[in-house]
């Protein structure tokens, strides 16, 4: 049976996997008919996703996915800042297994840049950081990593260029390598390295520059099902 904590989990890896984007509104029977339970369950899971900071409710028109502003971006990375390298700080050698898995991940990520498959590169960049909380074993701190994950991919979203995929590759395969040799305080500093860089690429007039092209977009785009009509 579909819970409304099911419905909540589901809608926020559709954020981390870019399928849900900051702004987008989420209809309550439209949702009850994709999960297929009442509207009631749906209305709690979108009230437990608005304690957790994922969508909002706008008066009289619904339900949204939320559009973080500049200063809750920076907030975002400053979180992570603090948890990911106290992470690695906190941890023992990691077993093989775990390195394989990171490995395997990261050779993932580097085959997606290499096709210009920008959804998956995006998608893959954002769950390594899920990855890495698993592979270390601290199922509290995978949940809130899957959470500052889905966070950061709707900053990303609307504060930062996509075309600097291949630098957050080599970080995630350097930060692999200094936990293969062992050397966990290597990797905490270049964990905290690679998130300072991602913070310092943070860019307000982007979200500014996006809303724009979709406002005209909306307005002077063809219509949905065809071009535009010629007089």
């Amino acid at each position: 049976m579909t819970s409304n904590l099911s419905i909540a989990e589901r809608i926020v890896r559709s954020i981390l996997d870019r399928k849900l984007r900051p702004g987008e509104r989420l209809g309550e029977k439209e949702l009850a008919d994709v999960f297929g339970v009442s509207r009631t369950l749906v209305r709690e899971a979108l009230m437990q996703l608005q304690a957790r900071g994922f969508v909002e409710v706008r008066s009289r028109m619904g339900w949204y996915v939320v559009e973080p502003s500049f200063e809750e971006a920076c907030e975002t990375y400053a979180a992570r800042r603090v948890i990911e390298p106290g992470l690695l700080r906190d941890a023992g050698r990691p077993l093989q297994s775990a390195i394989k898995l990171l490995r395997q991940h990261v050779a993932e990520e580097c085959e997606a840049i290499a096709k210009s498959n920008a959804g998956t590169r995006s998608v893959l960049l954002a769950e390594f950081h899920v990855c890495l909380a698993e592979c270390l074993g601290n199922r509290f701190l995978t949940a809130m990593m899957l959470d500052l994950s889905a966070r950061t991919t709707l900053v990303s979203a609307l504060y930062q260029s996509q075309t600097e995929a291949q630098y957050s590759n080599d970080d995630h395969a350097a930060i692999v390598d200094a936990m293969e040799d062992g050397d966990m305080k290597k990797a905490e500093q270049l964990m905290r390295d690679h998130i300072d860089t991602l913070a310092a690429r943070l860019d307000e007039t982007l979200a500014h520059t996006g809303r724009m092209r979709d406002r005209l977009q909306a307005a002077l785009g063809p219509p949905a099902g065809g071009a535009l009509a010629h007089g």
